[in-house]
């Protein structure tokens, strides 16, 4: 039987000499993943469309080699393409191997059930969740080949947990993901593979406020108004449960689902 670990041994956030790879980390949640991770020793893939920032005059990479003095780079990732996903993780083998796969890139789409398209619902399940299924199994691969384990964490949504209109397309991706959450970490477990979903709630970035302003207006003023918290999430807020989840703390964790909404859907 393993010794269970002592206390002062398990309640420690240090990825000091880890790699991570985070999909859509130029800006927002992605970001402020890349951020966290860094400052605690962390090396970081920063893996999206465009390295340009949509929330900063400064590409993530860039500021995470001057503050913290890790290992990163951007790379390229168009998480519908595997010859993109593998791009980064051969970056990541640049650092030693992925320890830490972020599955954060995703679109967000409000739109009425009837006139969603086919086109519509392809492409949003290619990215939300083609995206997140091929980024998992690119990093398991890694995982298993290099055999000390490691942590997957996927972003899903409160709207993979409970549907609303008019996010039909929405919701459907991010119910995949959590199922695919837990599916894959009934297969992963044994080989000491953690894997993880965050729900975030309303969390204002530049998709909530400008792309589909759910955070913005008299909208994000009636979801604030929900929120026992009474406030609207922040970048911070989930990149506080990711680095959780990336680290020894949440070493007996996995299969979860957390919900980072404020009291949003209290379920």
């Amino acid at each position: 039987m393993t010794p269970t670990p002592a206390v002062s041994e398990a309640l420690t956030v240090d990825l000091e000499g880890k790699t991570a790879v985070i999909t859509g980390a130029s800006s927002g949640i992605g970001r402020r993943i890349a951020l966290a991770y860094a400052e605690r020793g962390c090396n970081v893939v920063i893996a999206d469309l465009d390295e340009k920032p949509r929330d900063s005059d400064t590409p993530a990479a860039t500021e995470i080699g001057e503050r913290f003095g890790v290992g990163t780079t951007f790379v390229h990732c168009d998480v519908t393409s595997t010859a993109d996903i593998d791009a980064a993780m051969s970056a990541a083998d640049g650092f030693g191997g992925v320890d830490i796969m972020v599955n954060n890139a995703g679109i967000f789409v409000s739109q009425p059930f009837v006139e969603v398209t086919v086109d519509d619902y392809r492409k949003l399940m290619s990215i939300n969740v083609d995206g997140v299924f091929f980024g998992a199994q690119a990093a398991a691969r890694r995982m298993l080949a290099h055999g000390r384990g490691g942590a997957i964490i996927n972003l899903s949504s409160v709207a993979g947990l409970q549907g609303s209109a008019p996010f039909s397309t929405y919701c459907t991706s991010k119910g995949a993901v959590r199922l695919l959450t837990m599916a894959l970490a009934a297969e992963l477990g044994p080989d000491g593979i953690r894997v993880n979903a965050l729900h975030p709630g309303i969390i204002a970035t530049s998709m909530t406020t400008e792309d589909v302003p759910v955070a913005a207006g008299e909208q994000g003023e009636d979801f604030r108004s929900q929120v026992p918290l009474g406030r609207l999430g922040s970048p911070t807020d989930v990149a506080g449960a990711a680095l959780f989840l990336a680290s020894d703390l949440a070493r007996y964790v996995n299969g979860a689902s957390i919900v980072v909404d404020g009291g949003l859907l209290r379920i």
